[in-house]
């Protein structure tokens, strides 16, 4: 349970960036929005306040007592709750007794802009377009909902209050966290709920949410895995189904897992959970942050984020783990070219179509096209500064001979006519912002 400090603590975010976009002010504002972030942070842009403070890893917490003395400092952890509340527990009860606490409320201009209200999507993560049915699945994610229309964009149906919760239950009173990426198998609809760390199985004929993975908590195990329904996950944020298997992009512990869905169990399938780029056999593996899975149907390909890279797994699980592009942590950019020429800026989405993969470039605010077999990698849509044809987009799927993108940062959806390289907008009808 999440511990309230009502008037008692003050939180600064320190935003040190590694990519050359994250050093926009409008992009961290952004990302406020995204986030639903209520405190000041402040843009670290030359990185002084790291040096200053000696970090060395993202995230790190610092505390500082009423005083503004630095007290302690837990560096480069993903789980730091429990030691941050004891440190602040017991500041609390010293400096309540040496009266030297404030409580006074401190108010903050709210990031959260009014148009969120206004908005039919607000930062659609993942964008899912089944083709045979003439369905489109959109992760409305700061919406905290699953918006459901045909190709065209009129809406069939809503999953989800839109308001952040982790209810099952009929569409119409579930709730979702930051909703992410999508997969279907028949009238199933599989939802990784990211920030809730679970996996949720939409029925579309039923028209009801329920959970099938994760206990609603960021997990630690990296190793074993389990019964899905007692397994801790860690951020997950993409799916894909094949054959009776859903493969995961764990980004939070930097692996690829995979539930098998007539057993209900779930174990890790590739990489250690050390954050790197690292080829060879997939237990001995390295990713970091994967965010879109594809597949040709005997390979899985992974948009590595955190490097930048494009990676490739066999399905079979007997071969080993390879780079198409992507060099290492701190090596991106805009470049396109053959291999370790290629550089990407922080991909978050993929989609193979017809023997080519295309990717959501996210912070070049570009679809590349990439070719897995001779490593050849260029730029297909976008970069017109002008035309502004995407901003940060997360997610790209495909179907009847147009591909579909989640342009996350423009509260849209992108479409691409695949004959003609035409983009329009989606035309959403019927779908209106949740009710506040």
């Amino acid at each position: 349970m999440e511990k309230k400090y009502p008037n008692e603590v003050v939180v600064i975010g320190i935003h040190t960036p590694k990519f050359d976009n994250e050093k926009d002010p409008k992009s961290i504002e952004k990302a406020m929005q995204r986030y639903e972030l209520h405190h000041p942070v402040i843009n670290d842009a030359e990185r002084k306040i790291w040096q200053a403070y000696g970090v060395e890893a993202w995230p790190s917490v610092g505390i500082i007592d009423p005083e503004g003395y630095f007290v302690k400092a837990l560096p480069g952890q993903e789980h730091i709750y429990n030691d941050a509340v004891r440190v602040i527990d017991q500041l609390i009860r010293i400096h309540k007794a040496n009266k030297t606490l404030n409580t006074e409320p401190i108010y903050f201009t709210k990031a959260q802009a009014e148009k969120a209200a206004k908005s039919p999507l607000w930062f659609p993560g993942k964008v899912l377009a089944d083709g045979p049915s003439k369905r489109l699945f959109i992760s409305d994610s700061t919406h905290h909902r699953i918006v459901l229309t045909d190709l065209d964009g009129k809406k069939i149906t809503i999953a989800g209050t839109g308001k952040a919760g982790r209810h099952d239950g009929p569409f119409e009173k579930a709730s979702f966290n930051d909703p992410q990426g999508l997969a279907l198998k028949g009238d199933i609809l599989f939802v990784a709920d990211r920030k809730n760390h679970l996996i949720r199985a939409l029925d579309l004929k039923k028209r009801t949410v329920r959970t099938i993975a994760g206990i609603g908590q960021q997990g630690t195990d990296y190793r074993r895995g389990g019964a899905a329904l007692h397994t801790g996950l860690n951020s997950p944020w993409d799916l894909l189904v094949h054959g009776n298997e859903l493969y995961i992009a764990m980004a939070g512990c930097h692996q690829i897992w995979v539930m098998d869905l007539a057993k209900h169990t779930i174990v890790p399938f590739a990489g250690t959970a050390f954050e790197n780029i690292v080829d060879g056999p997939r237990t001995m593996s390295c990713f970091a942050q994967p965010s879109g899975l594809a597949s040709d149907g005997n390979k899985l390909f992974v948009a590595d984020s955190e490097v930048s890279a494009v990676r490739v797994i066999p399905l079979d699980g007997k071969g080993e783990v390879s780079t198409l592009v992507g060099v290492g942590l701190f090596d991106f950019g805009d470049v396109d070219g053959v291999g370790p020429a290629v550089r990407l800026q922080h991909a978050l989405g993929i989609v193979y179509v017809d023997g080519k993969l295309y990717v959501a470039d996210t912070y070049n605010s570009k679809i590349k096209v990439l070719d897995p077999i001779t490593r050849a990698c260029k730029t297909y849509v976008g970069g017109d500064k002008k035309a502004k044809l995407f901003n940060e987009p997360g997610g790209i799927s495909h179907a009847n001979g147009k591909l579909y993108v989640a342009d996350t940062n423009a509260h849209r959806i992108q479409v691409i006519d695949m004959e003609t390289k035409e983009v329009s907008t989606l035309n959403l009808q019927g779908v209106e912002p949740p009710k506040p």
